[in-house]
């Protein structure tokens, strides 16, 4: 038999997550990809075995919505600590955010001085956004053409002056630039003429200066111009139900527009946001609990398409007890799974969903196509989890580099207890690749463009 022929890992579970369904299958690796899929109990020779009963078998979840704050703000998150959480939380692949690290990813140079940092350091496999900003329209084809999975804008003020937000002119000028070469880009959609000063510091007064119809009205400014220009675009972080209209319409349009929801929309709620509590804090805000309900119906619908974390760490200084002041991000890493599956088995939803919510549907968004379903030929990126267990969430023993969660306290549904990146189990030392897209680029979940398996970094 050749080197090349032999199987190195045999892993097997009654509980597998595969694309066609849940059942007992044994999942052989070879050089780092999924070789084949045989029935659990099949003789394979393998030089490690590993037996998981009737703990499940997820493929490595797709996390495409992360702020590494690394160069520049790395004392928030950098890329170790980021990529540590991630592998403890059952992610295998982020990509990064192009804000909130000094410089911002807004060129060339920016992206390779990112790569830089991240060289060496990552556990999981990490690729990149690029921004679109005010003036950069000459730069996002060669950040294309470098590699990113699309491009980063905002509709209303970032939180940081070095990645201000794009006015209707220039949405549309980065719309055609980015639609000249089929590229991708997803939006923090807010209205700022809808947007207020918070009239006090608690959390009610917050809410009110964040209005759902300042998402939806910005939604509906991106489909119009998404219709115009032919561009992919997809809606980021989804607070507000009163989105999924125009989103549904969009797509019966043939509008090429999909949006995503995170695990704090869709499993806090305002009314349950303590005094003074900002690691609640984010932009768009947790509303309440009704329109929890609405985009749990949406997701379940289709028309949202991804569960992404939106993982915004800061020091905790600037937490402080007031929500017209404190920073505003949740840090989430590595506790997504968990969060999303305990309220997702509530209301009936299987792993099935919360894996294509999870994983296929963001790799497929970033043009991922090694990525995302336990298949052969895919990355052999897979999660041992323990849907049944339960574990009470203490800040100060999670990987991120602030002890700063509004999951603190909570008891959540499901345990992570193993994860291998390309076969391999993940640890010390780091071995998370820096990926690019396929050159097909990304493509919406759910439709009907293909995509070519992703390049080796």
């Amino acid at each position: 038999m050749r080197a090349e022929d032999v199987t190195d890992l045999v892993i097997r579970s009654r509980r597998a997550v595969l694309p066609e369904g849940e059942g007992p299958a044994a999942v052989a690796v070879r050089r780092g990809r999924i070789a084949g899929l045989h029935a659990y109990d099949a003789v394979l020779e393998a030089a490690e075995q590993v037996d998981l009963g009737d703990t499940a078998l997820l493929p490595g979840l797709v996390d495409t919505h992360v702020h590494v704050n690394e160069p520049g703000r790395t004392h928030w998150e950098g890329f170790a600590s980021a990529t540590r959480a991630a592998a403890a939380g059952g992610v295998t692949t982020i990509v990064d955010m192009p804000l909130n690290s000094l410089p911002p990813t807004v060129d060339v140079g920016a992206l390779a001085g990112k790569r830089r940092a991240a060289a060496g350091q990552c556990l999981v496999d990490v690729g990149f956004w690029g921004g679109a900003v005010p003036g950069n329209v000459k730069d996002l084809r060669p950040l294309h053409e470098a590699g990113v999975h699309g491009f980063k804008c905002f509709l209303s003020p970032s939180g940081v002056e070095e990645f201000p937000p794009l006015d209707v002119d220039g949405l549309r000028a980065a719309m055609v630039e980015i639609a000249s070469f089929d590229g991708l880009l997803i939006v923090h959609a807010e209205d700022p003429g809808l947007l207020a000063e918070p009239a006090g510091p608690g959390y009610e007064e917050f809410l009110d200066s964040r209005p759902g119809r300042s998402e939806r009205r910005a939604v509906e400014l991106v489909v119009a111009l998404a219709g115009e220009t032919g561009v992919r675009a997809h809606i980021l972080h989804v607070s507000s139900a009163l989105c999924l209209e125009p989103l549904a319409r969009a797509r019966r349009e043939g509008v090429r527009i999909t949006a995503e929801t995170c695990p704090h929309y869709l499993t806090l709620t305002a009314e349950e946001v303590p005094r003074g509590a900002t690691e609640f804090k984010c932009c768009p805000p947790i509303r309440t609990s009704a329109n929890r309900e609405r985009l749990w119906r949406g997701l379940a619908d289709g028309v949202l398409s991804c569960v992404v974390s939106d993982h915004s760490p800061s020091t905790p200084d600037l937490k402080v007890p007031d929500f017209a002041a404190a920073w505003g991000g949740i840090s989430s890493l590595q506790l997504g799974l968990a969060a999303v599956w305990t309220e997702a088995s509530r209301r009936g939803h299987g792993l099935g969903q919360v894996v294509r919510w999870m994983a296929a549907n963001p790799a497929a968004l970033a043009g991922l196509d090694g990525k995302g379903a336990i298949a052969v030929g895919k990355d052999a990126d897979l999660v041992a989890f323990d849907p049944d267990a339960g574990h009470t969430v203490d800040a100060a023993a999670l990987h991120h580099r602030n002890p700063v969660t509004p999951y603190h306290g909570r008891t959540l549904r499901g345990v992570v207890r193993a994860t291998w990146l390309r076969g391999r189990a993940v640890g010390d030392p780091p071995g998370g690749e820096l990926l690019r897209p396929s050159p097909a680029g990304a493509r919406h979940p759910g439709s009907e463009r293909t995509t070519e398996e992703r390049p080796s970094p």
